[in-house]
């Protein structure tokens, strides 16, 4: 059965920089996840830059990202996706983020945001020649 998962719980208030619980991807068949950002609340003059981090262990996390979602400003949601097949020593996965404010210093940044992950079925290594060419 497919890996589906919230990274970022919905509804999770973010008010300074941070990092979420690591989740175990082991179980992953084919090590691949469409990402969903969903920002519902937010305050003016503020971005979040959101980030995924690879572990072989759960305790070294690295220096670099897996992923980083594109820098949001406002509600919405945003999609990208994670592929892993080619770093096989990955295998826990945990959320970052990185809030800035500008403009009025009070308040605090704050978002209210969740990211879900759903592992993303195995495509065919090739597809039959009948299927492939096109009818005239």
């Amino acid at each position: 059965m497919a890996m589906e998962f919230d990274l970022i719980p919905p509804g999770t208030l973010l008010q300074e920089n941070g990092h979420g619980e690591a989740v175990d991807i082991r179980a992953s068949s084919t090590r691949t996840f469409y990402c969903t950002m969903l920002i519902r609340e937010q305050i003016e003059q503020e971005s979040v830059d959101v980030s995924i981090w690879g572990s072989a262990d759960g305790e070294n996390w690295g220096t670099h990202p897996l992923l980083r979602l594109p820098q949001q400003f406002y509600r919405g949601e945003t999609r990208a996706v994670l592929e892993l097949a080619l770093v096989p020593e990955i295998n826990f996965i945990r959320p970052g983020w990185d809030l800035n404010r500008w403009g009025r210093v009070a308040p605090l940044p704050m978002f209210v945001l969740g990211l879900h992950l759903a592992e993303i079925p195995a495509m065919p290594l090739h597809v039959p020649q009948s299927h492939a060419t096109a009818t005239t």
